[in-house]
């Protein structure tokens, strides 16, 4: 669940410019590496690869939108959500990365890096750029592929490159430790697409020095995690509530739960749980008594209200939901509704919102 501003969605790369790209050797299956919703589901769909287009994708809420647009346009392509691009099975002849203004620089790196694996001997991978004069592909996929073609077509904004040999599988991938108060520093694994990738959020840092000093998570706590990212708060909160307590994390990036995983292993970490959802409708767990959130900085304030709401009966009597933000003034009124009372604490310029439910008033 990244925390970055919307951008608009992106005008979509006329199919004759990426013909015009691969030449003859446009040939199915095809593999849509990421993109907007409809970006994908209209590469996937408009390139005589109706059936036998695969559309990959990090986070289920995405992969969703994806299968939704395909369905408008009466499209069979399959849409998978995996941590990584080369988990798909089989290969492919051809790639397209549609790849989106404004995206994180290590991700674009890390989808290079993998879209090779996913070729076959010989495949193409077409990057579409959205600036016409992009400065930034030529010069990674030159250190992928060797060797990359700029087409007149479009001006730069799709070129393509063919996988000649082979090489080593790298990971993009970052360690970082952490801190809170007195407690032992604690070490996370971070990869791109993940929130925070490479360091420890200070909303996060702000949120959890919070709940440390408010002694919320002790022996026997049941934690819920909204929004894990790298799994960073319900560690913590895991390592305080000890061996009794018990810990749930949750977000819709799936590559997100697969560091979460890693790292609750790398801790030290055994009762936890891990589930994919956009929506918490998925929970088959009531009775936390702490619900950590950091919610994302977009969508009109939407994500950050259903994290309240949904938050709400999952709590025991006296159960607690902490939220970090930068804009208390939108979701102060909102977590009030909800529980009765906001509280507040400031911290690293954050604000720290909580809420308690009654007790006596499940």
């Amino acid at each position: 669940m990244a925390k970055r501003v919307r951008e608009p969605e992106p005008e979509s790369v006329e199919p004759d410019l990426i013909v015009a790209a691969a030449g003859d050797r446009l040939q199915s299956p095809l593999a849509v590496v990421l993109g907007s919703p409809r970006q994908a589901a209209e590469l996937a769909s408009s390139l005589d690869a109706h059936d036998e287009a695969t559309c990959f994708q990090l986070d289920i809420h995405q992969a969703e939108r994806v299968r939704e647009e395909l369905k408008t346009l009466g499209s069979a392509a399959k849409v998978e959500t995996l941590p990584d691009l080369w988990d798909i099975a089989g290969d492919f002849p051809t790639a397209v990365y549609p790849a989106q203004r404004g995206g994180e620089r290590s991700l674009k790196i890390d989808m290079i890096e993998q879209t090779f694996h996913v070729l076959r001997p010989r495949g193409r991978l077409i990057v579409l750029s959205d600036y016409p004069d992009d400065q930034f592909f030529p010069g990674q996929l030159k250190k992928i592929y060797r060797r990359v073609h700029t087409p007149d077509a479009g001006e730069g904004r799709v070129m393509w490159c063919q996988r000649d040999g082979d090489r080593p599988r790298r990971r993009h991938e970052m360690t970082f430790h952490a801190r809170i108060g007195d407690n032992p520093s604690l070490r996370f694994l971070s990869r791109p697409g993940v929130f925070s990738y490479g360091r420890f959020d200070e909303g996060a840092r702000a949120l959890m020095e919070v709940v440390y000093e408010h002694q919320i998570a002790r022996p026997g706590t049941r934690v819920l995690d909204v929004g894990c990212g790298c799994g960073t708060n319900g560690i913590f909160a895991g390592h305080w509530s000890g061996p009794t307590g018990r810990v749930t994390f949750v977000d819709s990036n799936v590559r997100a739960l697969a560091m979460t995983e890693h790292n609750a292993k790398l801790n030290g970490l055994s009762n936890y749980k891990l589930l994919a959802s956009s929506t918490l409708d998925r929970l088959d767990i009531r009775g936390f008594d702490v619900v950590l959130a950091n919610p994302p900085y977009y969508a009109h304030h939407a994500i950050a209200e259903l994290f309240i709401r949904r938050s709400r009966p999952l709590l025991t009597a006296g159960g607690r939901l902490y939220l970090v933000t930068k804009q208390p003034d939108a979701l102060g009124p909102m977590l009030a509704d909800v529980f009765g009372r906001a509280e507040v604490a400031e911290r690293r310029g954050y604000v720290v919102l909580w809420g308690t439910v009654a007790r006596g008033n499940d």
